[in-house]
């Protein structure tokens, strides 16, 4: 396009004034209303199952101590390595399409900044 205005273009993802595409989908900007972000933290059960046993098999004592502590510890370093994910969310006259999703909350924010700047500059 002879007159496109190019916002974002990092690591698979480019946004400019006409469109966002990422991982082969094309989102035309002259259809998109607003972006937002969206965050999805982690289910914790797994990490709460495992603190559990790890409980249990202390409490029921014997030689098993040392195995209890092994769950207990497994139990809390899976909570604190699960990490919530983070989505744009692209809205239009159809509806809402979650158009990127990632871990790394700072690049979602900067793909977001960079639509913002496109609807604002779109043709």
């Amino acid at each position: 396009m002879a007159n496109e205005q190019v916002f974002l273009d990092e690591r698979g993802v480019s946004v400019s004034n006409s469109r966002m595409m990422y991982d082969g989908q094309t989102y035309a900007m002259s259809g998109i209303t607003s972006v937002k972000s969206f965050e999805k933290k982690p289910s914790r059960i797994l990490p709460i199952i495992l603190i559990i046993m790890g409980l249990v098999v202390i409490a029921t004592g014997g030689g098993a101590i040392v195995v209890g502590l092994l769950f207990i510890s497994g139990g809390i370093a899976a909570w604190f390595l699960m990490k919530p994910e983070y989505s744009v969310v692209l809205t239009s006259s159809s509806g809402e399409a979650k158009a990127y999703t990632s871990k790394d909350k700072g690049f979602v924010l900067k793909i977001i900044g960079a639509v913002n700047e496109a609807i604002v500059h779109r043709g």
